[in-house]
C-alpha cells in the first residue's frame, strides 16, 4: 500500500492500481503546488469532515469532473456538498469495502476550537494497518495501540507538540506519517520534524519525513 502526500492532510492511498484520495482541502491548493489535475486518475474520494482545510468544494467538483470518482463522506459533509450538486455515498460507522481497501469507519471528536462549532468527523482504520484519527486525539483511539502506521497531526491551532507526542507515545505505532502542517513554512516544518524524529526514535517509532509534494511511503 502506497501513501502519497499532497500537502496538509491530502493523501492518496494506492493499492492494486486503485487510488483513494483523502481530504483535498483548501490548504493543498492555496499556492498552486497542487492542482485538481493531479487527481484525474483517482477512483474514490473520502472527506472526513467539513472544515475547509479538508474540504474544498470547488476543487472537489473539478476532481470529480476529471476522474468520475465516487465521494464517500458523512452526513454533515454530504449535506453541504449536495447543495453544490455533488452526489456521495454515506460512510459513517462500520466496515466499508472500497476497491481493494477495507475502511473501518467510526465517529471521532474533533479537538476543541476557539469560537467554532465542533464538526461531525469520521476516523478510519485502513486495511487493518493505518490509523487515521483525523483531527482527534481522544482516549478511545489508544485502543489501536501498536498499529503499523499512525497519521499524526503535527501542528494545529487546537493543540501543541507536547500533547501530540503524548498521544502518539500511547498509541505507539510502528511508524508515523506526519500530516496537518500545510500552513507552515518549509524551514519550520523541517525543524519540527527533526524534533519529532528525535523524540520518537527513543521508543523505536519510525517518523517518516515527507517534505515535497508527491513524496510517498509504502507499507
Amino acid at each position: 500500500m502506497k501513501i502519497t502526500k499532497y500537502l496538509h492532510s491530502c493523501l492518496v492511498f494506492e493499492l492494486n492500481g486503485f487510488k483513494l484520495l483523502f481530504d483535498p482541502g483548501k490548504f493543498s491548493f492555496a499556492e498552486g503546488e497542487v492542482s485538481p489535475q493531479m487527481f484525474a486518475d483517482v477512483q474514490g474520494i473520502v472527506i472526513t469532515h467539513i472544515h475547509p482545510d479538508h474540504l474544498d468544494i470547488e476543487n472537489l467538483k473539478k476532481i470529480i469532473a476529471l476522474s468520475n470518482a465516487t465521494v464517500y463522506t458523512n452526513t454533515e459533509v454530504g449535506n453541504a456538498i449536495t447543495k453544490a450538486g455533488i452526489t456521495f455515498n454515506l460512510i459513517e460507522e462500520g466496515v466499508y469495502p472500497i476497491g481493494p481497501f477495507k475502511l473501518q469507519a467510526f465517529p471521532v471528536q474533533h479537538e476543541p476550537l476557539l469560537d467554532n462549532p465542533i464538526p461531525q468527523m469520521t476516523g478510519f482504520i485502513i486495511n487493518d494497518k493505518v490509523l487515521h484519527p483525523v483531527d482527534s486525539m481522544e482516549a478511545k483511539l489508544t485502543a489501536y495501540q501498536g498499529i503499523e502506521l499512525l497519521l499524526m497531526v503535527t501542528m494545529a491551532p487546537f493543540t501543541n507538540e507536547l500533547r501530540i507526542a503524548a498521544f502518539a507515545d500511547i498509541v505507539k505505532p510502528k511508524q508515523i506519517l506526519p500530516v496537518h502542517d500545510g500552513y507552515a513554512k518549509a524551514f519550520f516544518i523541517e525543524q519540527r520534524y527533526q524534533n519529532y524524529k528525535k523524540h520518537f526514535s527513543r521508543s523505536g517509532i519510525k517518523f517518516n519525513e515527507i517534505y515535497q509534494v508527491g513524496d510517498s511511503i509504502t507499507i
